[in-house]
């Protein structure tokens, strides 16, 4: 067993960081969480409800998740934030709400043709720290109420991942926050650590 007598509580606005070394069993956590994986022993309860086969579906719709490597189509930076939208329904304040949360706005903004801009394929015209924000601002973009992000700070600048995760820290209550973290340095702004370690 990768965790044996685990019991966590997270509570609604939390903003939680999971901590550990390699193999420590962080993304197994997450995928216990997300309902990927079922645990051997032990149920996953929200608000004292088992989550199982019949209602995983209903469990996830509430979850937009940061993965480590941001897929983006070759298309404008407002389609792909709100990825999966129709032109002609995308929400454009809160594209630039979600963006300046991300702290990605001030370089949007300076591009030629600023939201409508083309990445180009995967978006090989950004760097990696620019997808990683613009895939923050895409999770923050469905209004999901969890957020979970897995290591977002390896392709950021100890400057920026400071100002993005600090931001992130302060979004509402109702939103909870669950971030894998290998940066000492951010931890100081989340709630609790959980340091799989001990």
């Amino acid at each position: 067993f990768i965790f044996e007598n685990l019991n966590l509580v997270i509570k609604k606005g939390e903003k939680i960081a999971i901590k550990g070394k390699t193999g420590s069993g962080k993304s197994t956590l997450i995928n216990l969480i997300l309902g990927l994986i079922e645990p051997n022993k032990g149920q996953l309860l929200i608000d004292e409800d088992v989550i199982n086969s019949s209602n995983i579906k209903n469990w996830q719709k509430n979850i937009a998740i940061v993965p480590q490597t941001i897929f983006l189509n070759n298309a404008s930076i407002l389609e792909n934030i709100a990825i999966g939208e129709k032109n002609d329904q995308i929400n454009r304040e809160r594209i630039e709400k979600s963006a300046a949360i991300a702290h990605i706005d001030d370089f949007i903004k300076s591009l030629p043709h600023k939201y409508n801009e083309i990445v180009g394929e995967k978006g090989i015209r950004l760097s990696g720290g620019q997808k990683q924000r613009i895939g923050i601002a895409r999770a923050l973009y469905r209004n999901s109420n969890i957020i979970i992000l897995d290591e977002p700070s390896n392709a950021l600048d100890l400057k920026t991942e400071n100002k993005v995760i600090e931001s992130l820290s302060k979004i509402g209550q109702e939103i909870t926050v669950i971030m894998i973290s290998h940066s000492e340095n951010t931890l100081k702004f989340f709630d609790r650590v959980f340091d799989l370690d001990k």
